[in-house]
This record gives C-alpha cells, structure tokens and sequence, in this order.
C-alpha cells in the first residue's frame, strides 16, 4: 500500500486538541505499538476518542512521515476540506456499531486520488475513551481502471465516440442536466451507409474502417452545438438533435449530413460516393424513453433503406415491427414443430377443362397471430434466414402429398405438382439436392414436378440460374417462370435458359377484356412463348369468359378462383377424382 497523502483528512481550522507524544523507533512505528498492528500489512492506527477529541495512541509502519507531520492537524479536525471525515469517526465511535467504513475522495498531484478508510471498535480505555482500529486502502489505482474500463464499455474504439450505450448515456445526462436549458423536443436520427456490405467484398476490411472513420469525421462536422453524435454499430451512426422549431430542425440537420457526405471518399485509389439511409423519429410523448426514441429511429432507417428516402417514424409502425418479430419467432417454432400446411390450387386444361396438376401454397394458421397470409410471412421468412428450411419443407411435402394421392388411387395420377422457390433460397440453398432429396424420398418422377420462381431469382445471377435449372433438367424437372411480364428480364437470356413454362401474371389477366392494352400484352406473351416452344399458364383467371378468351389465344392452362380456390389435401384429392370422373 501506497503512503497517506499528505493532506489527507487534514485541516488547519477549529482548536489545537490534545495531542500524545509520539517517538517514533527504528522500524518506523511508536512506542508500546501492539504487535498485532504491526503485523496489519495496512496503513493503521489506533484512535482514541473522547467527547470530539482524537487521539493517536499507535501506529504501524506502513504509515508515513508525511502522515505523521500532519497528523495533528487532522487531529485539529471538524475541517473545510474533509468534515465528513472527522463526522464519520466521532459518528462511529459513538454508534457502537462493531465496525464502519467511508471513502475519501481528493486532488493529488497526479491526479485524483480515492482512499477507503474503515473503522473496527476496540475495547474502551481505562480512562473511558472509546477506541477504534483506522485501517487505509489506496484505490487510486483500482478506480482507475473501473474508469479505463468504463470509458471501454461506452466509447467505440476505431472512431472514439459513444457506442450505443455511450450515446444512450449522453443522452440521458443532456436532458437531465440542470445547468444547461431543458430540452423540452428531440430527434434521434439513425444513418445506415448503404453500400457498405459491398466495400467490404470488393476492398477488405481495412477500407471499411477507412470508410467509417471518414463517414464520423464529416457526420461530425455537420453537428450543431448541443447535438451528440454515436456510433450504434456496423454501418449504422446516431445523432440526437435538440428541436427548437420541431420538424424543420431535424430537416435541416439532414441536408446539413447530405452535404457532409456528398463529395466522394477516396478508397484504395478509388472515388466512393457514399450513399445514406436516414431513418427519424421525434420525442412526441414525454412517457417515452430516448431508448425508445432510438427504437423508433433505427425502425424508420428499415423503412428508408427501401423507399430510397428520408422516413420519419410513424405511430403504428412499430407496433408493425413487433408483429414482424413476432412472426419470426412464432414462424421458427412453428417450423419445428409442424405447424404448417400446405394449400393445393388446381391447373386447369383451358381446352378441356381436366386438371392437369396443382400449385402448392403454404399457409399457416398461429395461435396467437391468427391466419397469416404468404404475402406477409414469405418476407419474415426471407429476411430471418426461415426460407430455407420453409422452402425445404414445402418441397417436401408437396412430393410426399402427392404420392399419398397415388397410393389412395392405386396407381400414379395422371397430374403434377408445382412447388415455388424464392429467389433468397435459389441465391442461399443447394436446390438441386434438395429437390433429388425430395423425388427419392416420394418416389416420384422428375417429370411430375415444376418448380415455379420469379423472374428475380433469374436476373439476380443468371450464371448461377442456368447452372441450377440445368441441374434441375437432367432431373426430369420442368421449370416454370411466375408472375412473367412484371420483371426486367430480357429476351436474350429467357432463350438460353431452359425455362419450360411463362405463368402470364394476374395484373394483366383480371382486366384482360376490358384493357386493350392490357390484352395486347397477352397475346403478344403468348405468341412469344409459342415461338420459343414454352407452355403458357394463365394466373387469375376469375370468370367464364376469361377461360373462353385465353383459350381461344391458345394459352394452354388456367388458375384461378373461377376454376377453385386453394384447398386442403384431401379436399384436392376428392375434388380431382370428381373433375376426372
């Protein structure tokens, strides 16, 4: 242990008091000092209290001249610098409690210094005084790496301001700091870099640091006096701004960050623009914390890295986030433990009328979210990483429902099924495993099943589109495009892929007889097809006179609520055998 201070728990106010001899010996303790305290590998001593009076009786030699030399002005106490510390002992001394501590807290030379002194009663004196064991711990060193540590835990290494839990903290300490005016409205904006993930595959690591380090320096130009700058994560910076004119400050301060990031950043000898997402939210409602502030700033960035532009936090948006986190995590569970279903819409021969196979569609009915429809959990799927396993699932299912049918009938059914596959599992999946793995496990034949995917799932990487169909028609497996004419797809590239079928999309079949152009549309899909030798399927079809029509243009096949709605798999099997009939 380090020496006393020498002003430590000091004070040249107030009476001189008693004050013992005290001759110091050779190993640096005093006369008569108890071997017990000199064993004490601590600063100590034994204090004699009477009424306010203090006296030092002992001492061991852990404690230093400079202590002694100001020992009787400590003794002299009820001090300015340090008055809580002579309350503290005389406090204690005449509690009767068997033992107390305090801390004590001062400017030193190197900086501040932190001292734990604690107290133990000992017996009374023969002349009634009380007494008490002072023992003395340094902490200096110890607080400050609490400090050190602390200043880890809250500021971001590579660019020195606050982190998510810095920002948070700085924030709080702004609004609830007395001295400076009160914040009566706020915004939190939450700035995502874009392309980020991309910098990182084409340069590395090291051009991303260089990336944010530039990104915080201009972010940081652009602030007001007042405003609080964080690094929440990643890509992803925070900026609290206090509002004096309500929404048009906050606008400001996002034309001031467009014009911060606006010139290129040179990368590795590359000019990089540096493209944003800007997500606010503003402090509406004073039951609302800045950490929900931030939630609702970091939910408006989603919304914003979609639309392309600056998004303001709305009420009900997230609510909606939370139904979407929900849904992934009910989606999991429910995808452990067979929770799903599968929906079969019929394909009808446009010529005559005989069901030529069914679409399966999954639908899932949750307990506590109700019946949730594809158009909203397909998305939950795809962003959580589920698509995988669901679309794995659907597959298989799909294959062994339909040789269930055939086992029923007693031999194979003179239909098919179609099973879609999202771009994300065409991009992340071994497809063509999985659909070997669903054939051999059903035990039908290549030639009974279609796989459907999006135009999207093509164009994304058309190297890896034609290597995966490629695979899937060696399998026997026919490959049909969805929602055709709704994509950017070009010509070129449908004739090099061995595509087998165009599902023309709803949006051009539903208003086909009213719409010339829209009928225009059709028939000019359906004489392409023609010329490229690939079946067409009509989407939407919701009336007699649209089946009459699509027909007589020479599309092949229809779906739609005219012929049936999407229905269970017994319902589909019974409602083949009456059709077939």
């Amino acid at each position: 242990m380090g020496a006393i201070p020498s002003d430590f728990l000091t004070d040249s106010s107030g009476p001189d008091l008693p004050f013992p001899a005290l001759t110091p010996v050779a190993n640096g303790g005093a006369v008569e000092t108890p071997d017990w305290l000199t064993a004490i590998p601590l600063p100590a001593a034994i204090l004699s209290i009477s009424g306010d009076a203090i006296q030092i009786e002992a001492y061991n030699a852990s404690y230093s001249i400079r202590f002694l030399e100001q020992a009787r002005a400590w003794v002299a106490g009820k001090g300015a610098e340090y008055p809580l510390s002579y309350a503290r002992v005389v406090r204690a001394a005449n509690s009767g409690q068997p033992s107390s501590s305090f801390d004590v807290v001062k400017d030193g030379a190197l900086g501040t210094e932190y001292w734990t002194c604690a107290l133990g009663r000992l017996a009374d004196g023969t002349d009634g005084a009380r007494r008490l064991l002072m023992t003395v711990v340094d902490r200096t060193n110890e607080r400050q790496t609490e400090k050190n540590l602390r200043r880890e835990l809250v500021l971001d290494s590579l660019t020195g301001l606050p982190n998510r839990t810095g920002f948070g903290e700085e924030i709080d300490a702004r609004l609830t700091d007395g001295e400076l005016e009160p914040i009566t409205q706020y915004a939190i904006l939450t700035i995502d870099l874009v392309r980020f993930s991309r910098i990182n595959e084409s340069l590395g690591s090291l051009a991303d640091d260089e990336l944010i380090i530039t990104v915080a320096r201009r972010l940081k130009s652009s602030l007001r006096q007042g405003d609080i700058l964080g690094r929440l994560g990643g890509n992803e910076f925070g900026i609290f701004a206090r509002l004096n004119n309500g929404l048009s400050d906050a606008l400001q301060i996002v034309q001031r960050v467009n014009s911060a990031l606006g010139p290129p950043c040179r990368l590795s000898n590359l000019q990089l623009s540096i493209e944003i997402a800007v997500g606010c939210a503003l402090s509406e409602d004073e039951a609302e914390t800045p950490e929900d502030i931030l939630r609702q700033s970091q939910v408006a960035v989603k919304l914003a890295k979609k639309s392309g532009k600056m998004e303001i936090y709305r009420p009900g948006v997230l609510r909606q986030a939370w139904r979407r986190f929900n849904m992934e995590s009910n989606l999991r569970e429910a995808l452990a433990n067979g929770q799903l279903d599968l929906a079969f819409h019929p394909l009808i021969n446009l010529k005559s009328g005989a069901i030529a196979g069914f679409e399966a569609l999954a639908r899932w009915n949750d307990a506590e979210l109700g019946c949730i429809s594809p158009v909203e959990f397909i998305p939950v799927a795809e962003e959580s990483g589920l698509i995988n396993p669901l679309g794995r699932w659907a597959m298989y299912e799909a294959a062994q429902t339909l040789a269930k049918w055939d086992r029923q009938f007693g031999k194979p059914l003179p239909i098919g099924i179609n099973v879609n596959l999202s771009p994300i599992q065409m991009a992340r999946d071994d497809v063509p495993n999985v659909v070997e793995e669903a054939l051999r496990y059903s035990g039908i034949s290549g030639k009974r099943l279609t796989v459907e995917l999006t135009e999207s799932a093509i164009i994304a990487d058309p190297e890896k589109a034609r290597k995966v169909l490629s695979v899937l028609k060696a399998l026997d497996v026919s490959v049909a495009m969805d929602d055709f004419g709704t994509g950017f797809s070009n010509l070129a590239s449908l004739q090099r892929l061995p595509i087998d079928i165009l599902k023309i999309d709803r949006s051009f079949i539903t208003e086909m007889l009213m719409d010339k152009d829209k009928k225009a549309i059709v028939r000019a899909i359906l004489s392409l097809a023609k010329s490229l030798k690939l079946a067409t399927t009509a989407e939407g079809v919701e009336s007699a006179e649209l089946s009459h029509a699509l027909a007589s243009y020479g599309c092949e096949h229809g779906q739609g609520f005219h012929f049936a709605e999407p229905m269970p798999a017994e319902q589909a099997y019974e409602f083949w055998l009456a059709r077939n009939s």
